[in-house]
């Protein structure tokens, strides 16, 4: 297994996220690698966890990873959420992202949850894809 495509692919993702029209036309500038201080605006989209498995093979080193990211409203309901959430999902799946270790195999979308989070009417929608890498 290698693990060492992670940061790579991490910054082909935010990179990919940052320069999509649709996206940022809901969000602005507001897309996180790790949360501000201060204030957060009432939308924005934060990079999360990860899990990593091994998937290397006779002809390599390679890893899926299950990485996360959130949307996050304050909005009184799930619609602004839900269409950023689509410009995620548009702007990766299938995406040709060129990494700056190893490559790309495949992007894929795999489950979404959304939810309020906590009292203050906060709503939340995490969406989990799977990328496939190899590290050569």
């Amino acid at each position: 297994m290698s693990y060492g495509v992670a940061a790579a692919l991490q910054a082909a993702v935010f990179q990919r996220l940052s320069a999509d029209s649709a996206l940022t036309g809901l969000v602005g500038s507001d897309i996180y690698d790790a949360l501000p201080t201060g204030t957060l605006p009432g939308l924005y989209v934060i990079l999360g966890a990860e899990k990593v498995q091994d998937r290397s093979d006779g002809t390599g080193a390679g890893a899926e990873h299950a990485f996360m990211i959130s949307v996050v409203t304050d909005s009184a309901g799930f619609s602004t959420a839900k269409a950023a959430a689509a410009a995620i999902s548009d702007a990766l799946v299938d995406a040709p992202l060129i990494l700056s270790r190893g490559h790309l195999v495949a992007l894929n979308f795999h489950r979404a949850v959304a939810a309020r989070v906590g009292s203050a009417g906060t709503r939340q929608i995490d969406l989990i894809f799977r990328a496939r890498v190899e590290d050569n």
